[in-house]
């Protein structure tokens, strides 16, 4: 067995060293997007090449976000299909947005578009002929108009409320033919859109999870009162209870656990599981106070805490129990599994 193993390394080294033609065409196709992408950030940050991308991009930024109605995203062929993708990340982090297909709005769906829309519109060479009604439309009926070119001269970057002006760049296809790198500067520059909105409306990991409630992500933007046990369902008992009514309070409820409050409600402690087994042989268990063995720092939570923070307490802690606490008052208690039953984990 020893000088297959051998055989194995010593081929997998050579593998490391002279890759296959398939892995020097895909480090070949990333470094030059990559170097698209970092063409594109040189643009945004100084205006490289007399493009003042940035000051575009922050007029850009307030023309949507003016807008009372929703971003119009619009392009042909590889520039629809980023279209379409930036619309969907337009639509879940706070923007409205839809795609409109450029040649289907030259046979009614230019209904689609408002007054109060805005429309971006992606033309690498901004000639593209099926935007021209959308364009015509735009300028006519005064919709809001944004430009996503390389050629801001372009019947489409002339038009333009905004012209975000790419730079250009050398697509990674060996014939400089196949959209790739272009496409990936649209892309990057659409998420860019969306997170400066995103950023600039407050939009919250709440208001988030209301259009991603489905799947983990879903369940990870739920909050722990969602989840939480409440009322009766709580294992509680006043500071200086005896320990035989505590451990029965723990039988009842079934949380392996049982919370300790002062007179005025507040939380004083816990008692687990853990601390019986510790203190099991103690012949005065049974009437000791329940202070005696609590713990003074239970972990607690709010009723607002997102549940995939919840998980990652009780995973980096160790603990299978969390208290939920307003006003220093226990109010619920979540259980390592209520997480695993949401789907969080």
């Amino acid at each position: 067995m020893a000088p297959a193993n051998t055989a194995l390394g010593v081929a997998a080294r050579d593998t490391a060293s002279d890759p296959t033609p398939a892995v020097a065409s895909a480090l070949r196709t990333i470094g030059t997007e990559r170097d698209g992408l970092a063409c594109l950030m040189d643009a945004i940050a100084s205006g490289v090449g007399g493009n003042d991308l940035g000051a575009a991009f922050t007029a850009a930024v307030a023309h949507l976000s003016r807008a009372r109605g929703r971003a119009i995203l619009t392009g042909m062929g590889k520039s629809g299909h980023i279209g379409r993708k930036i619309a969907a990340t337009f639509a879940s982090t706070g923007t409205p947005a839809l795609y409109v297909h450029p040649a289907e709005a030259s046979h009614g769906d230019l209904g689609m578009i408002q007054p109060e829309d805005v429309v971006v519109a992606l033309s690498w060479s901004g000639e593209t002929t099926e935007l021209a009604d959308i364009i015509g439309y735009a300028r006519r009926y005064r919709v809001g108009l944004i430009a996503i070119t390389a050629n801001p001269g372009s019947t489409l970057g002339r038009e333009a409320d905004v012209c975000l002006t790419l730079p250009k760049a050398r697509e990674a296809c060996p014939n400089g033919l196949a959209p790739t790198t272009s496409t990936a500067m649209q892309l990057a520059l659409g998420d860019a859109l969306a997170v400066a909105l995103l950023e600039a409306r407050g939009f919250s990991a709440r208001e988030f999870g209301i259009y991603h409630p489905g799947g983990r992500l879903g369940a990870s933007l739920r909050q722990v009162r969602e989840v939480m046990h409440t009322g009766e369902r709580l294992p509680v008992v006043a500071r200086g209870t005896p320990m035989r009514e505590a451990i029965r309070e723990i039988d009842a409820k079934g949380f392996g656990s049982v919370l300790v409050v002062e007179a005025d409600g507040r939380l004083a402690g816990i008692v687990t599981d853990g601390d019986l087994r510790r203190n099991v042989f103690r012949s005065d268990l049974d009437s000791l106070a329940v202070e005696a063995l609590m713990s003074g720092t239970p972990r607690t939570v709010v009723p607002e805490t997102l549940l995939a923070k919840a998980l990652e307490i009780q995973e980096s802690m160790k603990i299978t129990t969390l208290v939920v606490i307003e006003d220093g008052r226990p109010v619920g208690l979540v259980h390592y599994h209520d997480l695993l039953r949401s789907g969080v984990a």
